[in-house]
Protein backbone atom coordinates (compact mmCIF):
# COMPACT_ATOMS: atom_id res chain seq x y z
CA UNK A 1 0.00 0.00 0.00
CA UNK A 2 1.44 3.32 -1.71
CA UNK A 3 1.13 7.19 -0.46
CA UNK A 4 -1.09 7.29 -3.61
CA UNK A 5 -3.38 4.92 -2.66
CA UNK A 6 -4.21 6.78 0.91
CA UNK A 7 -4.72 10.33 -1.08
CA UNK A 8 -6.72 8.20 -3.27
CA UNK A 9 -8.93 6.50 -0.50
CA UNK A 10 -8.70 10.23 1.21
CA UNK A 11 -10.06 11.89 -2.19
CA UNK A 12 -12.95 9.11 -2.77
CA UNK A 13 -14.21 9.75 1.07
CA UNK A 14 -14.50 13.83 0.50
CA UNK A 15 -16.08 13.11 -2.88
CA UNK A 16 -18.75 10.32 -1.30
CA UNK A 17 -19.10 12.61 1.53
CA UNK A 18 -19.92 15.40 -0.81
CA UNK A 19 -22.23 13.52 -3.18
CA UNK A 20 -24.39 11.40 -1.36
CA UNK A 21 -27.16 13.60 0.08
CA UNK A 22 -27.45 16.14 -3.05
CA UNK A 23 -28.69 14.49 -6.48
CA UNK A 24 -25.91 13.73 -8.84
CA UNK A 25 -25.26 10.28 -7.65
CA UNK A 26 -22.59 9.48 -4.77
CA UNK A 27 -21.86 5.89 -6.69
CA UNK A 28 -21.68 7.52 -9.82
CA UNK A 29 -19.22 10.18 -8.67
CA UNK A 30 -17.02 7.18 -7.01
CA UNK A 31 -17.02 4.80 -10.15
CA UNK A 32 -16.05 8.43 -11.90
CA UNK A 33 -13.38 9.52 -9.69
CA UNK A 34 -12.24 5.59 -9.35
CA UNK A 35 -11.86 5.38 -12.87
CA UNK A 36 -9.45 8.55 -13.56
CA UNK A 37 -7.06 7.93 -10.64
CA UNK A 38 -6.86 4.37 -10.92
CA UNK A 39 -8.08 3.40 -7.85
CA UNK A 40 -8.11 -0.32 -6.86
CA UNK A 41 -9.88 -0.21 -3.26
CA UNK A 42 -10.57 -3.58 -1.48
CA UNK A 43 -12.81 -6.25 -3.66
CA UNK A 44 -16.29 -6.71 -4.58
CA UNK A 45 -16.60 -2.54 -4.71
CA UNK A 46 -16.29 -2.82 -1.05
CA UNK A 47 -14.87 0.57 -0.58
CA UNK A 48 -17.45 2.34 -2.21
CA UNK A 49 -20.39 0.92 -0.33
CA UNK A 50 -18.71 0.70 3.34
CA UNK A 51 -17.55 4.68 3.22
CA UNK A 52 -20.79 5.70 2.16
CA UNK A 53 -21.64 4.49 6.26
CA UNK A 54 -19.50 7.58 7.18
CA UNK A 55 -21.60 9.90 5.38
CA UNK A 56 -24.49 8.84 6.87
CA UNK A 57 -23.39 8.86 10.49
CA UNK A 58 -23.44 12.85 9.65
CA UNK A 59 -26.65 12.55 9.19
CA UNK A 60 -27.42 10.82 12.56
CA UNK A 61 -24.49 13.15 14.37
CA UNK A 62 -26.86 16.31 12.66
CA UNK A 63 -30.26 15.04 13.35
CA UNK A 64 -29.61 13.24 17.18
CA UNK A 65 -32.41 15.06 19.33
CA UNK A 66 -34.92 14.38 16.74
CA UNK A 67 -33.62 10.99 16.16
CA UNK A 68 -33.56 10.20 19.76
CA UNK A 69 -36.56 12.11 20.28
CA UNK A 70 -38.54 9.42 17.55
CA UNK A 71 -36.38 6.53 19.76
CA UNK A 72 -38.06 7.12 22.99
CA UNK A 73 -41.56 8.19 22.52
CA UNK A 74 -42.12 5.60 19.62
CA UNK A 75 -44.16 3.51 22.18
CA UNK A 76 -46.30 6.24 23.41
CA UNK A 77 -46.55 8.95 20.62
CA UNK A 78 -48.26 8.36 17.67
CA UNK A 79 -46.19 11.02 15.07
CA UNK A 80 -43.22 9.09 15.95
CA UNK A 81 -44.66 5.88 15.03
CA UNK A 82 -45.62 7.18 11.61
CA UNK A 83 -42.47 8.10 11.37
CA UNK A 84 -40.77 5.26 12.01
CA UNK A 85 -43.11 3.56 9.28
CA UNK A 86 -42.95 5.37 7.03
CA UNK A 87 -38.90 4.95 6.88
CA UNK A 88 -39.59 1.40 7.19
CA UNK A 89 -41.96 0.77 4.24
CA UNK A 90 -40.06 3.24 2.39
CA UNK A 91 -36.88 0.94 2.98
CA UNK A 92 -38.20 -2.20 1.59
CA UNK A 93 -38.51 -2.02 -1.82
CA UNK A 94 -34.80 -1.74 -2.66
CA UNK A 95 -33.81 -4.40 0.66
CA UNK A 96 -35.92 -6.99 -1.36
CA UNK A 97 -35.12 -6.34 -4.89
CA UNK A 98 -31.55 -5.08 -3.98
CA UNK A 99 -30.79 -8.75 -2.85
CA UNK A 100 -32.31 -10.37 -5.89
CA UNK A 101 -30.71 -8.12 -7.89
CA UNK A 102 -27.21 -7.51 -6.33
CA UNK A 103 -25.35 -9.56 -8.69
CA UNK A 104 -26.13 -8.24 -11.70
CA UNK A 105 -26.03 -4.93 -10.59
CA UNK A 106 -22.64 -5.26 -9.11
CA UNK A 107 -21.32 -6.61 -12.05
CA UNK A 108 -23.01 -5.14 -15.49
CA UNK A 109 -23.91 -1.39 -14.06
CA UNK A 110 -20.84 -0.43 -12.94
CA UNK A 111 -19.73 1.21 -15.77
CA UNK A 112 -18.69 4.71 -16.34
CA UNK A 113 -20.41 4.59 -19.43
CA UNK A 114 -23.53 3.77 -17.52
CA UNK A 115 -23.05 6.60 -15.16
CA UNK A 116 -22.55 9.03 -17.41
CA UNK A 117 -25.42 8.69 -19.42
CA UNK A 118 -27.40 7.61 -16.27
CA UNK A 119 -25.97 11.41 -15.06
CA UNK A 120 -27.40 13.12 -17.81
CA UNK A 121 -30.89 11.30 -18.01
CA UNK A 122 -31.42 12.29 -14.19
CA UNK A 123 -29.97 15.94 -14.92
CA UNK A 124 -32.63 16.34 -17.95
CA UNK A 125 -35.56 14.64 -15.74
CA UNK A 126 -34.65 17.43 -12.58
CA UNK A 127 -34.64 20.30 -15.31
CA UNK A 128 -38.06 19.07 -16.43
CA UNK A 129 -39.71 17.96 -13.09
CA UNK A 130 -38.46 21.76 -11.40
CA UNK A 131 -40.80 23.20 -14.48
CA UNK A 132 -43.62 21.05 -13.81
CA UNK A 133 -43.91 20.27 -9.46
CA UNK A 134 -47.59 19.62 -7.86
CA UNK A 135 -48.50 21.98 -5.11
CA UNK A 136 -47.14 20.88 -2.03
CA UNK A 137 -49.40 18.86 0.18
CA UNK A 138 -47.08 16.90 2.88
CA UNK A 139 -44.87 19.22 4.80
CA UNK A 140 -43.45 16.56 7.52
CA UNK A 141 -42.36 12.77 7.53
CA UNK A 142 -44.31 12.34 10.63
CA UNK A 143 -47.25 12.86 8.67
CA UNK A 144 -46.49 10.51 5.82
CA UNK A 145 -49.62 8.06 4.85
CA UNK A 146 -48.15 4.14 4.20
CA UNK A 147 -49.06 4.48 0.34
CA UNK A 148 -46.74 7.76 -0.09
CA UNK A 149 -43.69 6.19 2.30
CA UNK A 150 -44.18 2.59 -0.04
CA UNK A 151 -44.11 4.99 -3.12
CA UNK A 152 -41.12 6.94 -2.49
CA UNK A 153 -39.63 3.59 -1.79
CA UNK A 154 -39.94 2.00 -5.10
CA UNK A 155 -38.67 5.09 -6.91
CA UNK A 156 -35.94 4.79 -4.77
CA UNK A 157 -35.16 1.20 -5.83
CA UNK A 158 -34.40 3.12 -9.34
CA UNK A 159 -30.94 4.41 -7.69
CA UNK A 160 -29.97 0.70 -8.04
CA UNK A 161 -28.54 1.82 -11.74
CA UNK A 162 -25.09 3.76 -10.69
CA UNK A 163 -25.43 7.37 -11.79
CA UNK A 164 -29.40 7.62 -11.12
CA UNK A 165 -28.74 8.85 -7.71
CA UNK A 166 -30.51 7.39 -4.34
CA UNK A 167 -30.95 11.09 -3.14
CA UNK A 168 -31.78 11.91 -6.40
CA UNK A 169 -34.16 9.57 -6.75
CA UNK A 170 -36.00 9.66 -3.26
CA UNK A 171 -36.40 13.46 -3.61
CA UNK A 172 -37.31 13.95 -6.73
CA UNK A 173 -40.23 11.20 -6.61
CA UNK A 174 -41.15 13.19 -3.29
CA UNK A 175 -41.59 16.45 -5.16
CA UNK A 176 -43.06 14.41 -7.79
CA UNK A 177 -45.95 13.27 -5.21
CA UNK A 178 -46.96 16.82 -3.47
CA UNK A 179 -44.14 16.34 -0.50
CA UNK A 180 -42.18 20.37 0.19
CA UNK A 181 -38.85 20.42 -1.08
CA UNK A 182 -37.50 20.58 2.61
CA UNK A 183 -39.50 17.72 4.35
CA UNK A 184 -37.58 15.88 0.92
CA UNK A 185 -34.53 16.25 1.47
CA UNK A 186 -35.01 15.52 5.20
CA UNK A 187 -37.09 12.22 4.20
CA UNK A 188 -34.07 11.41 1.70
CA UNK A 189 -31.91 12.09 4.73
CA UNK A 190 -33.23 9.66 7.24
CA UNK A 191 -34.58 7.09 4.51
CA UNK A 192 -30.30 6.75 3.52
CA UNK A 193 -29.84 5.37 7.04
CA UNK A 194 -31.20 1.84 7.10
CA UNK A 195 -30.89 1.84 3.41
CA UNK A 196 -26.93 2.44 2.92
CA UNK A 197 -26.52 0.28 6.83
CA UNK A 198 -28.29 -2.76 5.06
CA UNK A 199 -26.19 -2.56 2.13
CA UNK A 200 -22.93 -2.23 4.33
CA UNK A 201 -23.90 -5.26 6.12
CA UNK A 202 -24.90 -7.09 2.60
CA UNK A 203 -21.90 -6.18 1.19
CA UNK A 204 -19.30 -7.22 4.17
CA UNK A 205 -21.12 -9.96 4.35
CA UNK A 206 -20.28 -11.16 1.11
CA UNK A 207 -16.83 -9.76 0.88
CA UNK A 208 -15.33 -9.93 4.34
CA UNK A 209 -13.06 -13.04 3.31
CA UNK A 210 -11.58 -10.91 0.70
CA UNK A 211 -10.71 -8.07 3.07
CA UNK A 212 -6.75 -7.43 4.34
CA UNK A 213 -5.32 -5.39 7.12
CA UNK A 214 -4.39 -2.92 4.20
CA UNK A 215 -7.66 -2.77 2.99
CA UNK A 216 -9.00 -1.88 6.58
CA UNK A 217 -7.07 1.12 6.75
CA UNK A 218 -8.13 2.36 2.98
CA UNK A 219 -11.35 1.63 4.23
CA UNK A 220 -10.81 3.63 7.82
CA UNK A 221 -9.12 7.13 5.34
CA UNK A 222 -12.48 6.68 3.60
CA UNK A 223 -14.67 6.24 6.12
CA UNK A 224 -13.40 9.16 8.14
CA UNK A 225 -13.30 11.72 5.03
CA UNK A 226 -16.81 10.87 4.10
CA UNK A 227 -18.27 11.54 7.46
CA UNK A 228 -16.62 14.57 7.65
CA UNK A 229 -17.35 16.21 4.24
CA UNK A 230 -20.83 14.70 4.95
CA UNK A 231 -21.29 17.18 7.95
CA UNK A 232 -20.65 19.91 5.43
CA UNK A 233 -23.38 19.18 3.07
CA UNK A 234 -26.50 17.72 5.24
CA UNK A 235 -26.09 21.15 6.97
CA UNK A 236 -26.19 23.46 4.61
CA UNK A 237 -28.05 21.20 1.62
CA UNK A 238 -31.87 22.00 3.36
CA UNK A 239 -31.09 25.99 3.12
CA UNK A 240 -30.15 25.35 -0.42
CA UNK A 241 -32.77 24.16 -1.87
CA UNK A 242 -34.95 25.58 0.05
CA UNK A 243 -33.78 28.95 -1.87
CA UNK A 244 -33.19 27.87 -5.40
CA UNK A 245 -34.15 24.01 -5.63
CA UNK A 246 -32.64 21.23 -7.37
CA UNK A 247 -32.13 22.98 -10.90
CA UNK A 248 -28.41 23.59 -9.99
CA UNK A 249 -27.96 19.88 -9.85
CA UNK A 250 -29.68 19.36 -13.26
CA UNK A 251 -26.92 21.49 -15.32
CA UNK A 252 -24.29 20.03 -12.89
CA UNK A 253 -25.19 16.25 -13.79
CA UNK A 254 -25.68 17.20 -17.43
CA UNK A 255 -21.97 19.00 -17.54
CA UNK A 256 -20.76 15.74 -15.87
CA UNK A 257 -21.42 13.50 -17.96
CA UNK A 258 -21.12 14.91 -21.31
CA UNK A 259 -17.74 15.45 -20.18
CA UNK A 260 -17.21 12.05 -18.78
CA UNK A 261 -18.84 10.64 -22.30
CA UNK A 262 -15.97 13.03 -23.94
CA UNK A 263 -12.94 11.66 -21.78
CA UNK A 264 -14.31 8.09 -22.27
CA UNK A 265 -14.28 7.93 -26.04
CA UNK A 266 -10.79 9.49 -26.29
CA UNK A 267 -9.63 6.40 -24.96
Amino acid sequence: MDDSTLISALVMGVVEGLTEFIPVSSTGHLILIGDLLGFQGPPGRLFEVVIQLGAILAVCVIYFQRLWHIAVTLPTNAASRRFVIAILLAFLPAAVIGVFAHGFIKSVLFSPYVVSVALIVGGIAILVIERNLPEPRHFEVEAFSPKLALGIGFVQTLAMIPGVSRSGATILGSLLMGVERRTAAEFSFFLAIPTMAGAVVYDTYKNYSTLTSDGSVVIAIGFVAAFLAGLLVVRSLVAFVSRYGFTPFGWYRIAVGTAMLAILSMR
